[in-house]
């Protein structure tokens, strides 16, 4: 299956613990493709693949994510050195908040590459970088965020699958199918036809500081990642003994809410530009191109842009190959755009500012669609 070979890097290795769960044979006159699949695109797919392979497009370039962990860390130790020089007055504060802020969502795109496999050639040692960025730099765990993201790339905005869809209905109503179904039941945990607008003031600013920051330690409590846990609690070590030795209790909390809502800002943003405004549905049991494509949309490329998103603004790209390298996501991207051409399959880029916009307009539309069938007699 698609799914199975975008996700596993070491293909030997997967290979022994798949032996004693083989079931059976297909029989030479069975299809090998289900009908829901279009298996001329399933046979085009798998030869881009060979092709990306031969390219050596998976190599990971172990210079550039080194210079990316550099910045992290040189951003990481300017935060603190900003209020040790300069003092905690106003300014100094903003600045060091503005420094820790980048260098935390830094942090957040560079565990990205690392819980994707697609930093070092060995598993091994992505892991243990992996636990390093995510537990200690960022202080969640690795573990926790491996479990929620491999579900949504294997079913991108499919509802029940997709655990960044669980907004829904509880939050926000998404998708046109469901925002409509939703109406239909009269069914209103919120005022979703004005979910548009209190968007800026609920998941942009608070997903991190309330959610996420409880849902990651709750799972890795639950699930006994003691691993993680300790890794994590280096974190607050570190993080309470370095600034807590410049600022009162008072501040310190301060910084720590304000760094997380920024953090949680921009991330929430980048990450949703890219999926909120596509379809959002049950799952169709689609292949694995068409799953991503109709879940997915690009965002045009520029050094900003680039840095800003940590590359998720190729996230066709990254969705189609998930442990490919960051930085060879523009060297595929044309043989993707033929592919979809020839299939005749919707191929989106925009503007950063327009991705922004889309998603306020795709939660509007949602929320009116809900209304008019909510109020519909």
């Amino acid at each position: 299956q698609d799914a199975f070979v975008a996700f596993h890097v070491d293909k030997v290795l997967v290979s022994k613990y798949l032996k004693p769960l083989q079931i059976g044979e297909l029989a030479p006159d069975q299809p090998s493709i289900e009908p829901t699949k279009n298996e001329m695109l399933v046979k085009d797919f798998r030869e881009l693949r060979t092709t990306v392979e031969r390219m050596g497009l998976l190599e990971p370039n172990q210079l550039f994510f080194f210079l990316l962990l550099a910045h992290i860390l040189l951003l990481d130790t300017a935060a603190w050195l900003i209020l040790f020089y300069f003092g905690t007055s106003l300014l100094p504060f903003v600045f060091s908040l503005l420094v820790l802020t980048i260098s935390q969502v830094q942090a957040s795109w560079l565990q990205h590459d690392l819980g994707h496999l697609s930093v070092f050639r060995k598993t091994k040692w992505n892991h243990l970088l992996h636990k390093f960025v995510m537990c200690h730099l960022i202080g969640a765990s690795a573990k926790w965020w491996t479990l929620l993201h491999s579900q949504h790339h294997a079913k991108p905005n499919c509802f029940h699958k997709d655990p960044d869809i669980d907004m829904h209905p509880f939050l926000f109503t998404l998708g046109k199918k469901f925002s409509v179904e939703l109406g239909i039941k009269k069914k209103k945990y919120m005022p979703y036809n004005h979910q548009h607008k209190y968007f800026f003031i609920t998941l942009p600013p608070l997903l991190f500081p309330t959610y996420f920051h409880c849902h990651t330690f709750y799972i890795a409590y639950t699930k006994k990642y003691w691993v993680d846990l300790a890794w994590m609690l280096t974190f607050y070590i570190r993080f309470f003994y370095t600034y807590g030795s410049l600022l009162e209790t008072k501040t310190l909390n301060s910084l720590i809410w304000l760094r997380r809502m920024l953090e949680s800002s921009w991330f929430v943003w980048v990450s949703q530009m890219n999926h909120i405004p596509m379809d959002i549905d049950y799952d169709k049991n689609l292949d694995w191109m068409s799953t991503q494509l109709q879940a997915t949309c690009n965002v045009e490329q520029s050094l900003f842009n680039d840095w800003f998103t940590g590359h998720l603004n190729f996230q066709i790209e990254h969705h189609l190959f998930p442990s490919m390298p960051r930085h060879n996501y523009w060297k595929v991207a044309p043989l993707v755009k033929s592919l979809c051409a020839k299939h005749g399959l919707e191929y989106q880029c925009k503007p950063l500012l327009t991705a922004f916009a889309d998603i306020v307009h795709s939660l509007k539309n949602s929320g009116e669609l809900w209304l008019d069938a909510y109020l519909h007699k």
